[in-house]
């Protein structure tokens, strides 16, 4: 409710704000003994042309900000956690094929849906966390629209786990209080354009199938990290997954956007060269020679491209008690991202944090960082995300695929030895549907 109240005020706080300053701006001018007969005559006469304009600029992104968020809590937010069976024979295309099956956009049928409802994707949020040492999965995702197809695709896809609907969220547990808790969040995403991709399980060979013992798997160093956190440490990393889809009016955006396969193509015309001149009659001679590095990278970007896509920020924090700060473990919660790195083609990286380069500067009394740690800290909680360089926006969300999230957060298998990450003792099974019923005879 409180959104809800906070976003409607701003809403109607531009036009309130606009209008105060035209009465001051009035009062001014009057004790100064200009006459303003005459100006406020052609602004009256050209109230039809730049009213609707003014308010429409004014109030347009306020009020989807407001139906899109009131459209949300309508859906409302469930947190499940995920519990690991014993064993897991399956490659990432299993959680490739989770992500595909929950990919929705979510797209409204008509202007009033758009504008009025405020129907638009939601936001999906996979987490690793670390709670003392003890690391758990976690997927927070929307009640009425997500929950049940969460559950059925990761059970159809993963048998033998157990998935339990948390009755109090686990975020609940740390409140804001700067005199108990010390925090630093990150923002994490990838470095170079979206189209190009990151590291997969299919660079890694896992979609060849190698013996469990044989696998390399690619989030054991991560687990690890977790694993490392002390009693009173909390390690948490957020995956916000909102499905990427075009934007146009009819979505309720005024500024038009496709997907990115253009953007796909458009690179890889210019990487082969056929953006630079026309071929003339000697094509084989005058067509770019790509090396062996080009045409991997394009056949990636073409594999990427071809399947369903997210809109992907991730928030890494590390929490502590006040005076327990280890900067060591940040060390081990950021570096395992360094491992879908690929040279020359793309990588995740820290592109926001909740500090200065110069504090002596930008925040000689700390207290915008407090400020900015609240804020994190609230998101967090929220599943939602905001730009934290409002110049460059170089921590916004990129686009990545199903193949790519699916390498980054999927159910490990047994090769997996963190001690911190329980697993399911025993195999849950359903009963025999043949079994009898009711009260036998002669009882």
């Amino acid at each position: 409710m409180k959104d809800l109240v906070t976003t409607l005020f701003g809403a109607i706080g531009g036009p309130l704000i606009l209008f105060v300053g035209l009465g001051m701006m009035y009062f001014v001018f009057t004790r100064l003994g200009i006459n303003l007969e005459p100006i406020v005559s052609i602004v009256i006469a050209l109230t039809p042309i730049w009213l609707p304009t003014t308010f429409f600029y004014i109030l347009y992104e306020r009020w989807m900000d407001y139906v899109r968020l009131k459209f949300a809590l309508e859906n409302g937010r469930t947190t499940l956690r995920i519990k690991l069976p014993q064993e897991v024979f399956k490659s990432p295309e299993a959680m490739e094929s989770v992500f595909a099956q929950l990919h929705n956009p979510n797209g409204p049928e008509n202007l009033w849906q758009a504008y009025i409802d405020g129907k638009s994707p939601l936001t999906l949020s996979f987490e690793l966390v670390s709670i003392g040492g003890e690391v758990r999965f976690y997927a927070n995702v929307p009640t009425k629209k997500i929950k049940n197809a969460v559950e059925a695709q990761l059970y159809s896809q993963y048998p033998g786990i157990e998935i339990v609907e948390e009755p109090i969220d686990y975020t609940g547990e740390i409140t804001w209080d700067p005199k108990k808790y010390d925090m630093m969040s990150f923002h994490i995403v990838k470095k170079e354009k979206s189209i190009f991709p990151i590291k997969t399980y299919i660079d890694y060979g896992l979609d060849r199938m190698p013996k469990e013992e044989e696998k390399f798997e690619p989030m054991a160093p991560m687990l690890e990290a977790l694993g490392k956190a002390a009693a009173h440490e909390r390690l948490w990393i957020q995956f916000l997954l909102k499905p990427h889809a075009k934007k146009n009016f009819k979505t309720g955006d005024i500024s038009e956007s496709g997907t990115w396969e253009a953007d796909a193509k458009a690179t890889i015309n210019e990487m082969s060269g056929r953006n630079n001149k026309k071929l003339g009659p000697n094509e084989g001679e005058e067509q770019v020679r790509l090396t062996a590095g080009e045409r991997d990278t394009i056949a990636a970007i073409e594999r990427n491209v071809g399947k369903y896509a997210y809109e992907v920020a991730i928030r890494a924090m590390y929490i502590t008690e006040v005076n327990k700060f280890d900067g060591e473990k940040i060390g081990l919660l950021l570096k395992p991202f360094s491992q879908y790195d690929i040279l020359g083609r793309n990588a995740l990286g820290v592109r926001w944090r909740t500090d200065f380069d110069y504090n002596w500067f930008s925040d000689w009394n700390g207290k915008k960082k407090i400020a900015l740690k609240k804020k994190e800290l609230d998101l967090y909680k929220k599943r939602s995300y905001d730009d934290g360089d409002k110049k460059t926006h170089i921590d916004a969300p990129k686009v990545m695929s199903v193949e790519e999230l699916a390498t980054i957060y999927h159910i490990p298998g047994k090769v997996v030895m963190t001690p911190g990450l329980p697993r399911i003792e025993s195999t849950r099974r359903e009963a025999p549907s043949n079994l009898p019923t009711g009260i036998p005879f002669g009882i």
